[in-house]
């Protein structure tokens, strides 16, 4: 096992806060003055991993820190020949989620990817919706109810992901072609989706303390251009808040779309082999 002196873990530890103080910090600060951000809250309202758990920094399962009683009571750590370390036996005990996690991991990476959803899933959350009563009601529709609804109706929607698809007006739900569910995640995510690029922080941080938090900070990073890409293609105006509109209903905005989603697919299926890998070595 490696282990890692104070001053060098120190100075790793220090370096991850600071690369992801440039989100958090921001984010702090506009919380404690209840101002909202209809694109970065998401990171933090739809994922459960709280800001001061995304500062702390962990060495992950095989390295250990010399000289580290602030992670001694911290959950999975144990202390080995005057080092601390994630434990052996907490990692026996998270079986089931590396296993899980693999499998949906793997699933999605061998499916073919999908270009042409073109972000609909955002349109359908407030397909019939008045604007006063959609998720960002303070923000409003680019092209107003009426032609944000005429988008959707001129659409095909074939939207993959569960955690989105639930969020469908009731009259947006019958247009979707799939009917994904909680239950067969496995069976419908694919590599080009932008959520399931999204939800590679989600696996990485649930990975935690076992796998490294530098792989996590990349999946946060990838996590946050891809929902700035989710808001500027959907039917929001988000101009006042420096965002330029990606027209998906235009040929040009879907060619843009496009375009960034195989950036995004294509980044987030190196991410999704690491933690492949990882949880392979940790069931290992």
């Amino acid at each position: 096992m490696k282990v890692l002196p104070r001053a060098e873990w120190t100075a790793r530890a220090t370096a991850h806060e600071v690369r992801v103080d440039a989100f958090v910090a921001p984010h702090l600060a506009r919380r404690s003055e209840s101002v909202k951000h209809p694109v970065h809250d998401f990171l933090f309202t739809y994922y459960s991993q709280r800001p001061a758990q995304l500062r702390r920094w962990h060495p992950g399962y095989g390295v250990a820190l010399a000289e580290a009683p602030e992670y001694e009571s911290l959950k999975g750590y144990g202390v080995s020949t005057g080092s601390t370390t994630v434990d052996t036996s907490y990692v026996s005990s998270q079986r089931v989620l590396l296993t899980t996690l693999a499998r949906l991991l793997r699933a999605t990476a061998s499916r073919p990817a999908n270009f042409g959803c073109f972000g609909m899933h955002e349109w359908a959350m407030v397909y019939r919706l008045p604007e006063d009563e959609t998720r960002h009601a303070d923000r409003p529709l680019r092209l107003g109810p009426a032609g944000t609804d005429e988008v959707v109706e001129s659409h095909r929607i074939a939207c993959s992901h569960f955690d989105a698809y639930r969020f469908f007006t009731p009259s947006a739900a019958p247009l979707n072609t799939l009917s994904p569910t909680s239950a067969d995640r496995a069976e419908f995510e694919q590599p080009a989706c932008l959520h399931a690029g999204m939800d590679l922080y989600k696996a990485s941080y649930r990975l935690l303390p076992m796998i490294c938090s530098d792989l996590m900070a990349d999946c946060f990073d990838l996590a946050v251009e891809i929902r700035e890409l989710d808001m500027r293609a959907s039917p929001y105006d988000l101009s006042g808040l420096g965002y330029s509109p990606v027209e998906i209903e235009t040929p040009e905005g879907k060619k843009e779309y496009a375009a960034a989603q195989k950036d995004f697919a294509e980044r987030g299926g190196l991410l999704r082999q690491q933690l492949i890998d990882e949880c392979d070595r940790l069931l290992s």
